[in-house]
């Protein structure tokens, strides 16, 4: 058979059960403060493109109508009282029980009418996460964002590995064993670089399209602060590679005391050699602090990394304990 023909008629074969996946149980997470402008229009959409589907508003604290309008839209309306947007998808995710999970916010800024062909491509794919790329005009951005995005991206990718585009999309489509094998920490935005790294981490299945990104419209607000959040996901990227990559990080630190360590003892054994005195003691004592400090740090990183290794395996069990996304057995709401 033609591969172009062996690819229609897997397509074919499989589109019936991504219809079948889209109608049964999926859930649209919807995190919200302050959005009465956009939410009930947000509502309306995902309820149109995807009839069949539980729309949940978590309404972080806000001090507007955001809840009322929600609910007036058809969204069933929660509250989670911590503020950030971290805490709410985490509240999300381990409340809700669904087969498919879409990650959107309710700002009118994302395309819910592409939320089909997201989850289309996750069941057609059978991979664990689809993420929708920001194709956007200059406008939709605000200043110094998109340099951001491609800095955290160049970011993520140097240190974790290739695999995402922008790693700070947050519109998503997650299945079930994605969803309850993800061990979110975060509190604030950094939540979207969280998942993208436990997709690497594990080495999950996943795959971006390109989705149009507009700007807010007048009335609605950014709550993404570029600075305080820009410096929180920054902070979030370097935890989390000495989480996922101990030896690496440990080693890093470990080469840097060694360095200090030679530069000021160099010059203090060379003058030793040469008269037999010590006449720098204090750069000879700190740089055997640093030479032990290398030393403690290298060791430092075996250890974790063992350790990392253990629980790197633990998840992707409870990963597979779970089942694919679209195959048999998965779990009713």
């Amino acid at each position: 058979m033609h591969p172009a023909a062996q690819i229609r008629h897997e397509l074919q074969t499989l589109l019936p059960q991504a219809t079948l996946v889209r109608n049964r149980s999926i859930a649209v997470l919807l995190p919200c403060l302050n959005e009465e402008t956009t939410i009930g229009a947000v509502v309306a959409e995902f309820r149109r493109v995807l009839p069949g589907a539980a729309i949940y508003v978590y309404d972080n604290n806000s001090t507007d109508r955001t809840a009322e309008v929600a609910a007036a839209a058809g969204a069933i309306v929660r509250r989670e009282r911590r503020p950030g947007k971290g805490n709410v998808v985490r509240r999300m995710l381990a409340d809700i029980e669904a087969d498919l999970y879409v990650l959107a916010d309710g700002d009118l800024t994302y395309d819910a009418g592409a939320a089909g062909r997201l989850i289309d491509a996750l069941v057609v794919e059978q991979v664990d996460m689809v993420v929708g790329i920001r194709d956007g005009a200059e406008g939709a951005f605000a200043r110094g964002h998109r340099f951001g995005n491609w800095l955290f991206n160049r970011l993520v990718n140097a240190l974790f590995g290739p695999g995402f585009t922008d790693i700070l999309s947050g519109y998503r489509v997650v299945s079930h064993r994605f969803a309850k094998s993800f061990p979110a920490t975060s509190s604030g935005f950094e939540i979207e670089t969280e998942l993208s790294v436990h997709a690497l981490d594990l080495r999950l299945a996943a795959i971006e399209i390109a989705l149009p990104y507009g700007p807010r419209p007048d009335g609605s607000s950014s709550k993404l602060s570029t600075w305080r959040d820009g410096a929180r996901v920054l902070c979030k990227i370097a935890f989390m590679y000495k989480a996922v990559r101990p030896l690496q990080f440990f080693s890093a630190l470990a080469a840097l005391f060694a360095l200090a360590g030679l530069a000021l003892g160099l010059p203090v054994a060379t003058t030793y050699l040469e008269t037999g005195l010590v006449p720098r003691l204090p750069s000879a004592i700190l740089a055997a602090a640093l030479m032990q400090l290398a030393f403690m740090s290298l060791t430092c990183g075996v250890i974790v990394d063992a350790i990392g290794t253990s629980q790197r395996e633990f998840k992707r069990m409870r990963y597979l304990a779970l089942p694919a996304p679209g195959g048999t057995g998965a779990p009713s709401p």
